[in-house]
């Protein structure tokens, strides 16, 4: 039987987004964190922020843009030095929160932005996201696709399904679970999240001496 091309790409993306998304690094710690505060919709927000930011590094290595790649690269530093005093701050604030998120003044839309946005941000302040999805293009046998639009366009959304595809299982799992975790618990997760987003923080800032 045939099957075109385009969707083949469509699904060699979709398995490329969802495996770089997976593994818990810090946007995984922030979205658990946030979706297990109380509220699942900011969870998912952050993830989404992720999943856009794999998809613009995704884009780079599937159409080949070189200008952009010689553009992160050149400011590979600012970008690093950037997401890591964000990761501290974000860290900070998660250390000193509440267990829970009680007030509709903290889920309301301008926070559902500051989930998206934030997470965006972090992960494009990580370069080496672009490495990643060219090893990653590479070992499935994927070639930059700059001949055919179209064909370039299937993989990109593929990405972005595989990666929303992770965000949407993981807080939607940890949304399942959390009302079964008392506030002290909770807040040993939030101390727990601080340390570890500061150990993110840096290494980031390490990596740059």
């Amino acid at each position: 039987m045939f099957i075109p091309t385009f969707f083949i790409l469509f699904l060699k993306g979709i398995l490329v987004g969802f495996v770089i998304a997976a593994p818990v690094g810090p946007i995984g710690i922030l979205c658990i964190r946030r979706t297990l505060a109380g509220s699942y919709a900011l969870g998912l927000f952050t993830g989404l922020g992720a999943a856009f930011a794999d998809t613009f590094y995704g884009a780079v290595a599937g159409f080949s843009l070189a200008s952009i790649a010689d553009f992160i690269k050149h400011y590979d530093f600012y970008l690093r030095f950037f997401g890591g005093i964000v990761l501290a701050w974000i860290g900070f604030t998660i250390f000193r929160a509440p267990p829970r998120m009680n007030t509709a003044e903290e889920m309301d839309g301008g926070t559902l932005l500051h989930g998206f946005t934030s997470a965006f941000l972090l992960t494009v302040s990580n370069p080496v996201t672009l490495l990643v999805f060219a090893v990653a293009f590479a070992a499935m046998g994927i070639s930059p696709v700059q001949d055919s639009l179209f064909q370039a366009y299937a993989l990109v959304l593929g990405v972005f399904v595989g990666a929303s595809a992770w965000w949407l299982s993981l807080s939607t799992a940890v949304q399942v679970m959390h009302h079964k975790l008392s506030d002290k618990q909770l807040l040993w997760i939030n101390y727990s999240s601080g340390i570890m987003l500061f150990g993110f923080s840096a290494y980031m800032l390490l990596s740059l001496i």
